[in-house]
C-alpha cells in the first residue's frame, strides 16, 4: 500500500531548481568532484573501491553546491569554495557510511549499501579516512574560522547519531526531541556548508548567519519530507527501501504526531511495532492508515513548508540575482519533491 503526499502548492514548483543550481556552479563544481576523485588514493587497495562505490553512485550532491553557491552570492572571488565544497561531500559521504551500519540499511541510493559488499567494518573505517581526508582539505584552505564551523559540525553530527539511538523505539520521544535528533543530524551539515561560503570571502557576520539560517532551515525541511516520504514514497526513486524508519523502530515526526494523537489502540499498535519490535505482515498498510487517519503526513509536510519559508527569508537581505532565485526555488524543490 501506498500513499501520495498531498502539497498544497504546485508540485512542479521548483523541480528544475537542481538542474538551474548545476549549471550556475557547474564548473565549480567539476573541479570540487576531480578533487574528491584524487583524494580517494591510497596505498590499500579496499579504500579507493568502497569509497568510490558511494561517491560514484549518484545523489544531487546538494551539500556542496550549496557551498559553492554561499561563495557566488556575495561575490568571492577565490578558490578555496572548492576545497571547502569538496571537504562538505566528504564529511556527507562518511556519515553515509556511517550510518548505513547503524541502521543495517542494505540499499544506498538505490545501489547495494557498501557495508553489504565490504562489512560493517570495512564500512566504519573508510568513513574515518573520507573524514581524515575532509579534514585535511580544511586546513589547506588555512581559514580557522570554517575549520571550526566545520569540525564543529562534525561534532555535532556524531552526538545526533548517538541521540537518534537513545531515542528509537521510545514511544515517549516529543516533537521537540525529534527536531533536536533533526538539527544535529541533518540541519548541522546543511548550515555549515552555506555559511563557511560567506566565511571565506570574509563577509559581515550578518551575511554568515543568514546563509546558516537558510542552510540550517532548508536542511530540517528535507529532512520532514524525507520521514513522510518513507511512508508514501517510491523505493525505486526514493534510493531506499520504503518503510526503513518503521522497521528500524525510529520514532520520525509522522509517528511522533500519529502516537500522540491516536487512541489507546493505536498507541498499543506503535508500542508492539516500534518499541517492542513485533512487527507483522499488514503492519506498515496498518501505520499509513493511522497515519492518514490523523493527519499526519500532511502536518508534517506542512511543518516542512514552514521551515522552508524561514530558509527563504534569510535570503532577503541579498541583492536580487539569479543565485538567490535558484536558492528559493531548491526550498520549494525539497518541499514539493514526490521522492
Amino acid at each position: 500500500m501506498g500513499v501520495v503526499v498531498p502539497l498544497e502548492s504546485d508540485r512542479g514548483e521548483g523541480s528544475d531548481a537542481v538542474e538551474r543550481l548545476t549549471e550556475l556552479v557547474g564548473g565549480d563544481m567539476e573541479r570540487v568532484t576531480d578533487l574528491i576523485l584524487s583524494r580517494l588514493a591510497s596505498q590499500v587497495e579496499m579504500v579507493p573501491e568502497l569509497a568510490g562505490h558511494i561517491v560514484e553512485s549518484g545523489g544531487k550532491r546538494l551539500r556542496p553546491m550549496m557551498t559553492l553557491a554561499a561563495a557566488n552570492i556575495v561575490g568571492y572571488q577565490g578558490t578555496d569554495h572548492v576545497k571547502l565544497a569538496a571537504a562538505v561531500e566528504l564529511m556527507h559521504t562518511a556519515t553515509l557510511l556511517h550510518d548505513d551500519v547503524v541502521d543495517e540499511s542494505d540499499l544506498r541510493r538505490g545501489k547495494e549499501a557498501a557495508r553489504k559488499i565490504w562489512g560493517n567494518q570495512a564500512s566504519v573505517l573508510v568513513g574515518d579516512f573520507l573524514l581524515g581526508r575532509a579534514f585535511k582539505m580544511m586546513v589547506e584552505v588555512g581559514s580557522l574560522k570554517a575549520l571550526d564551523i566545520l569540525s564543529t559540525s562534525a561534532c555535532v553530527i556524531a552526538e545526533g547519531e548517538v541521540l537518534q539511538l537513545a531515542t528509537t523505539k521510545d514511544t515517549r520521544t516529543t516533537e521537540d526531541a525529534y527536531l533536536q535528533v533533526v538539527n544535529a543530524k541533518t540541519a548541522a551539515l546543511f548550515a555549515a556548508a552555506t555559511e563557511v561560503g560567506a566565511v571565506i570571502a570574509d563577509r559581515p557576520d550578518s551575511e554568515q548567519a543568514a546563509l546558516a539560517s537558510y542552510g540550517r532551515n532548508l536542511g530540517i525541511a528535507f529532512q520532514l519530507v524525507d520521514d513522510a516520504l518513507d511512508y508514501s514514497g517510491r523505493q525505486a526513486t526514493l534510493g531506499k527501501t520504503v518503510g526503513d524508519d518503521f522497521r528500524e523502530g525510529k520514532l520520525t515526526l509522522p509517528v511522533v504526531l500519529a502516537y500522540r494523537r491516536g487512541t489507546a489502540d493505536e498507541r498499543q499498535f506503535w508500542e508492539r511495532t516500534l518499541r517492542d519490535g513485533d512487527q507483522k505482515d499488514g503492519d506498515m498498510d496498518q501505520a499509513i492508515a493511522i497515519m492518514e487517519a490523523h493527519g499526519c503526513l500532511d502536518d508534517t509536510i506542512g511543518r516542512a513548508r514552514h521551515y522552508g519559508a524561514i530558509a527563504c527569508d534569510a535570503l532577503a537581505i541579498f541583492p536580487e540575482s539569479d543565485m538567490r532565485d535558484v536558492l528559493i526555488s531548491l526550498v520549494h524543490f525539497c518541499v514539493n519533491r514526490s521522492y
